[in-house]
C-alpha cells in the first residue's frame, strides 16, 4: 500500500467518523483517531502522519520504543498511546513514554504505574480496561466491579484516570457490538467528572457504532494499513 493511498484511507475514515457523529449529533471533533500501527512498518507510519494522523497505538512496549525513537516522526507533534496487554515487569518502560495507557486491567496494574510514575516525577494518564465479553479469556475489569475500582484507584498518587476503554465481543457484527458499548458508556457516565474525559471504543469493524454510543476515541489498525499478514 502506496502513500497516496494510506492518505486515501486516513480521508475515508475521518469522513465515516464524520458521517457517524451527524447521525448522532455529536461535533466529530469530539471524536480522535487513534492509528494503530502493531507491525507496520515506519515508512507506512510516517506516511499516516503525513496525512495529519497525530495519535498512534501500540501493543508490544520493545516494537513501540523502537517507533518512539524514529527521529522522522519524534520531529512531529504526535502522541502514542498504549493500548496492548501491559505486565507489571513492563512498567517502568512504559511510563513517561506514552501519552495514555488505555490497558489498566487491575487496581495493582494501576498501583504499579504510580509506583514508578512517583518514582520519576510523573504523572501517568491511564484508561482501566473493562472485560465486555465475558465468554472470550480477555483481559479486563468485570463491569460489575469498574466503578469499585475506579473510586480506588482516584486515590493512587502518581495516575490520573481519565476514562474507560473496551472492545466488543470478537467476531460480532457493527450493530451486534452496541449492547457492549451502551454498557460501557453507561459505566463512564457513572464516573467522577474529572475522570469522564476519554471513553476508547471502537476498532476498525465498529467503530462507527462506538461513535454513535458515544465514543471519544477510536482504535483503527486495519481500515487504515489494511490486514497484517500472519505470524511466520
Amino acid at each position: 500500500m502506496d502513500e497516496p493511498e494510506l492518505a486515501r484511507n486516513v480521508a475515508a475514515i475521518r469522513s465515516r467518523i464524520t458521517q457517524a457523529c451527524d447521525r448522532s449529533g455529536r461535533n466529530p471533533s469530539a471524536v480522535t483517531l487513534v492509528a494503530v500501527t502493531k507491525t507496520v512498518a515506519l515508512p507506512r507510519i510516517r506516511a499516516v502522519c503525513d496525512a495529519g494522523v497525530r495519535e498512534f497505538g501500540e501493543n508490544y512496549v520493545q516494537e513501540a520504543l523502537t517507533k518512539i525513537g524514529d527521529s522522522y516522526l519524534s520531529a512531529e507533534p504526535v502522541h502514542w498511546h498504549f493500548i496492548g496487554h501491559l505486565q507489571r515487569n513492563k512498567v517502568r518502560e512504559v511510563v513517561g513514554r506514552f501519552a495514555l495507557i488505555h490497558s489498566v486491567d487491575s487496581f495493582a496494574l494501576a498501583a504499579e504505574i504510580g509506583r514508578r510514575s512517583e518514582t520519576a516525577d510523573r504523572m501517568a494518564d491511564i484508561l482501566l480496561e473493562v472485560k465486555l465479553d465475558p465468554t472470550a479469556a480477555k483481559f479486563g475489569i468485570a463491569p460489575e466491579q469498574t466503578l469499585l475500582t475506579a473510586q480506588a484507584v482516584l486515590d493512587i498518587p502518581g495516575v490520573r484516570l481519565c476514562g474507560l476503554m473496551g472492545m466488543a465481543p470478537f467476531g460480532s457484527e457493527p450493530e451486534a457490538a452496541r449492547p457492549a458499548f451502551r454498557t460501557l458508556r453507561t459505566l463512564f457516565d457513572q464516573l467522577p467528572a474529572e475522570s469522564r474525559q476519554v471513553l476508547s471504543m471502537g476498532m476498525s469493524s465498529d467503530f462507527e457504532v462506538a461513535i454513535e454510543e458515544g465514543a471519544t476515541l477510536v482504535r483503527i489498525g486495519t481500515a487504515l494499513f489494511g490486514r497484517r499478514p500472519p505470524p511466520d
